[in-house]
């Protein structure tokens, strides 16, 4: 089975979607869609997966998603065991470059949106002053009429196109594969997000998927462009940081609380990552002039 391709419903009055999602925790799969994807987290946190990188997400958190690009919000795990307690919510808007018409993002108004839609191909994560104002053109948009919605979604891809706080998040020659086995994949993010905090090998998985390890470490590496010893460490980095900023351990117990064998290891891959050993990383958190 292919990745799945979400064909997603407009309505009839509009060009584009709007939609306010809530849940217990996000559930979507592993998928991909011609759309590109402007999405709000409004309530909820866990780990984001999206083409190549993988990184925590949590209220507030604003992406700007291309076409095609397969992607994959993931709550904590404790949201999957009290679902009856936790909340997970979103604002997103889908749009394809033609909504508007076909030569609509070739006039010359709207060349600074067209170049915004093709660097959404790395996905981009919308940060300062900029991020403030689309949350909250986003929340006045539910209460937009469909004329009045089309002219805040126009502002706030125009407002994106010319500012500086916009980062790409995938890895400089990122193409999005639609090849693949969308269960396999994500039965492989749910064996690693329940066992990164254990020693894990690449065997596990493997023979959980009934496949000879060589066989799983090209499927691994073709779907995430990376190595399966890399990716787990990413996520063991993130969940590190997490535990860093709530401030309620020590250094050498949040490197065991996020699967790492000893502190050497950890500070090797940690600085590797962020730049800076664990403690300072804390401190500057602490003192606000960490940017997270």
């Amino acid at each position: 089975m292919k990745p799945q391709l979400h064909k997603l419903p407009f309505s009839t009055d509009s060009s584009f979607l709007y939609k306010k999602w809530e849940c217990n925790y996000f559930d979507k799969p592993w998928h991909f869609h011609k759309e590109y994807e402007l999405v709000l987290i409004t309530k909820g946190r866990g780990k984001k997966f999206i083409g190549d990188h993988v990184g925590p997400f949590e209220e507030g958190c604003l992406s700007l998603i291309g076409s095609n690009v397969p992607h994959l919000f993931k709550n904590d795990e404790e949201c999957y065991i009290n679902s009856q307690k936790m909340e997970a919510s979103s604002i997103f808007i889908h749009f394809t470059d033609d909504f508007l018409g076909s030569s609509f993002l070739n006039i010359p108004e709207m060349k600074a949106v067209d170049k915004l839609l093709k660097r959404s191909a790395l996905a981009l994560e919308i940060t300062g002053q900029i991020k403030e104002y689309t949350i909250n053109k986003l929340y006045e948009m539910d209460n937009e009429n469909p004329e009045k919605r089309l002219i805040s979604l126009l502002d706030i891809l125009i407002q994106l196109s010319n500012s500086q706080e916009i980062n790409p998040i995938l890895s400089m020659g990122f193409t999005a594969n639609k090849n693949g086995d969308t269960d396999r994949i994500n039965t492989v993010f749910e064996f690693i997000l329940k066992n990164y905090t254990r020693q894990i090998y690449v065997e596990e998985i493997a023979e959980k998927l009934n496949i000879s390890v060589p066989s799983f470490s090209r499927y691994f590496k073709n779907h995430t462009r990376k190595t399966f010893s890399s990716y787990v460490t990413e996520i063991r980095i993130t969940h590190a940081c997490r535990l860093l900023m709530d401030n309620n351990h020590t250094i050498s117990e949040v490197c065991y609380l996020s699967g790492f064998e000893n502190l050497s290891n950890f500070y090797k891959h940690f600085n590797k990552s962020k730049g800076m050993i664990p403690k300072d990383y804390r401190s500057r958190f602490l003192k606000g002039s960490l940017t997270v």
